[in-house]
């Protein structure tokens, strides 16, 4: 019985989601809601075997329409059937758009699954016009705002609209663009004063900032949801949240804003609200009723008393680690889904973009980012029909590098988008956060290209499976196509760089080569400067001594005699090896070592050279210089000559 209990709550709150706003999505003027749930319609049992009763539920959002439909309590949790893919490409059709622009027509065509701001963002590809700018004429029925899907309004399939753009006049478009992408960088001053709690705030944003943004980052100082917060000081034509502040036609630089919590909408005459669920089987029933009497109760309450426990958030709330959180949402996945699903990459944002994109071309990979968020209804469809569908497994397995995350908490989305700014750059964070939670879950299918990691392309959670095949095959084929250049590009490259560091090392070689034959150089001059200095230094040395004996031997040399002193003196000319003539006179007694002594004071020792008399040729150092140079027949003259030895 709990079992069954269980499922029912769960199939209640999946119906009151399909026809509540979600969190963030809901304009100003929507939030009057008011859910309405009356008794149940009983019904008795026809036969044998006891029918399951239903559940009536009536859902009325503001004065628009009432939505009336029954749940049987015996069947399961996917009692409400969602379109299944084959069921959604087949219903869906191809409408065909020609938009006039002043004297310029464009045709585009889109499936009738596209939003107007899908259409919009063509019409931008095409004129260049932003998207703050556009505004269309020629609706068959006009759309409420750029998430409107095109199936809900009912068009034709051939379809005429009318482009203009708000204040412009002839001649002025390229300068009101550059105004606006002047305003896009300027920074705005909002002074919002939060009449709840009597409080002011000064808050400052760039141009590019969206309303949604700005509301957001007020629930954050305010704990008023986006959804219940009432504003005054948006000009009138301003109608989707989407729009940038330098688009919505605020003041600049300082504009003055006042918030408040819309007030909740009493129904005195339904104060007595009952929810009657009668759990009947074969054998037994019991009712049970949960009543609120006097007490009135929001739209969140709705959703307490439904909540389920089989339903655990993949990653909890504000978690702090971003591996933590990836390696839980894995176990949750399967946990929730079963085994057949992508290998979910187990670690950081920043990790997954360096294992896939950040290695060489030919070992690179394209990263696939699922983005989960459980308010989405397509949700349980995306993760049970489509990412576990086989060609779908294969193609991402043998492809990609998957990473997943989950939205549903705030905290857990603002960690993602920091992290995405860091990781992939402010422009793929802003993509991101205009994803709208009707249309998650997204896989978005990031891959490098010419040294740039970026976003190629954001599937939404609203396709079918050859809708998603298709997208990721060609974004395999494209990362193919450029890999096979990047690779071809590599390899060039490592040609040329291993040609380079040959040259390199040819060219350290022959430098070593001539430094060493300088070394070698400078060494041997080296030895030949210490060999000269030591020869001078032996030189020296050796005329140091030589001119010590020369002055030993001049001190007693005798002097020499006077000339007229007769026969006992005798003359001798020494003619010089240079051709010069010495002459000098000697006692005829002195010995031969006197005249060799003088030859010494000269500077012609006997051990250099050699002293020849004339006649009879003698050398006279081989003589005994003992005996006179009477004995030698050296007197009273005589010519002697002096050679090198």
């Amino acid at each position: 019985m709990s079992e069954n209990r269980e499922e029912i709550l769960a199939d209640f709150q999946a119906a009151i989601n399909r026809v509540m706003p979600q969190e963030t999505q809901t304009l100003p003027s929507e939030m009057d809601v008011d859910v309405e749930m009356i008794e149940e319609i009983k019904r008795e049992p026809s036969g044998p075997a006891k029918a399951s009763p239903d559940v009536t539920v009536v859902s009325c959002i503001g004065s628009d329409c009432s939505l009336s439909f029954q749940l049987p309590v015996s069947v399961s949790a996917d009692v409400i059937p969602l379109p299944s893919t084959s069921q959604s490409e087949s219903n869906s059709r191809l409408l065909h758009f020609q938009i006039h622009f002043k004297e310029r027509s464009i045709e585009l065509q889109i499936p009738d699954t596209g939003t107007v701001g899908d259409l919009k963002t063509m019409v931008t590809a095409q004129l260049g016009i932003p998207i703050c700018q556009q505004d269309f004429e020629g609706w068959k029925h006009y759309p409420s705002s750029d998430s409107t899907i095109l199936a809900s309004l009912n068009l034709p399939r051939e379809n005429v609209l009318f482009l203009t753009i708000p204040d412009m006049r002839d001649g002025e478009l390229s300068t009101e663009e550059s105004n606006i992408a002047e305003r896009l960088t300027q920074s705005y001053t909002l002074n919002v004063h939060d009449e709840s709690q009597q409080k002011n705030y000064s808050l400052k944003f760039l141009g590019s900032k969206t309303v949604l943004e700005v509301k957001t980052d007020v629930y954050t100082l305010t704990d008023i949801p986006v959804r219940h917060q009432v504003w005054t000081g948006w000009p009138a034509q301003m109608k989707n949240d989407r729009v940038t502040l330098a688009c919505s036609g605020i003041k600049h630089p300082v504009h003055e804003f006042t918030v408040k919590r819309a007030p909740f909408t009493s129904h005195p005459a339904k104060e007595n609200r009952k929810i009657v669920v009668d759990l009947a089987d074969s054998d037994n029933s019991s009712v049970e009723e949960f009543e609120d009497a006097s007490e009135t109760f929001t739209e969140d309450d709705i959703f307490v008393d439904v909540e389920t426990k089989r339903m655990q958030p993949l990653i909890p709330d504000n978690v702090e680690d971003e591996t933590a959180g990836c390696i839980h949402f894995a176990d949750q996945f399967t946990n929730r889904y079963g085994e057949c699903h992508p290998e979910f990459f187990p670690g950081s944002l920043d990790e997954a973009v360096k294992e896939a994109c950040l290695k060489s071309a030919k070992d690179r990979r394209l990263l696939a980012v699922y983005l989960h968020h459980d308010g989405s209804v397509l949700t349980n469809v995306f993760c049970t029909q489509l990412l576990g569908f086989e060609s779908v497994l294969q193609c991402l397995n043998n492809h990609f590098v998957v990473w997943g995350w989950d939205l549903t908490h705030e905290s857990n989305k603002l960690k993602f988008l920091g992290s995405a700014t860091r990781t992939l750059g402010s422009v793929a964070a802003m993509t991101i956060r205009n994803i709208e939670v009707e249309r998650l879950p997204a896989l978005l299918i990031i891959m490098r290209m010419r040294s740039a990691t970026e976003i190629f392309t954001v599937v939404h959670g609203n396709v079918g499976v050859s809708e998603l095949l298709t997208s990721l095959i060609q974004a395999i084929d494209v990362f193919t196509e450029q890999q096979r250049m990047e690779i071809r590009e590599e390899d060039e490259r490592a040609a040329r760089e291993l040609v380079k560091r040959e040259q390199d090392a040819a060219y350290q070689e022959s430098l070593e080569a001539d430094r060493a034959k300088e070394e070698a150089k400078r060494n041997q001059e080296l030895m030949e400067n210490r060999e000269k200095e030591r020869r001078e230094i032996q030189r020296q040395e050796v005329e140091s001594i030589k001119e010590a004996y020369r002055l030993e031997v001049k001190s007693q040399l005798p002097a020499e005699p006077q000339e007229g002193a007769g026969d006992s003196i005798t003359k001798i000319r020494f003619r010089l090896p240079k051709g010069e003539c010495l002459v000098r006179r000697f006692q005829v007694t002195a010995p031969l070592k006197v005249l060799l002594d003088f030859l010494v004071v000269q500077g012609y020792p006997s051990d250099e050279y050699k002293v020849i008399s004339s006649w009879p040729r003698r050398d006279l150092t081989s003589l005994d210089p003992k005996l006179t140079l009477q004995e030698l027949n050296l007197c009273p003259q005589e010519t002697v000559i002096l050679e090198e030895r």
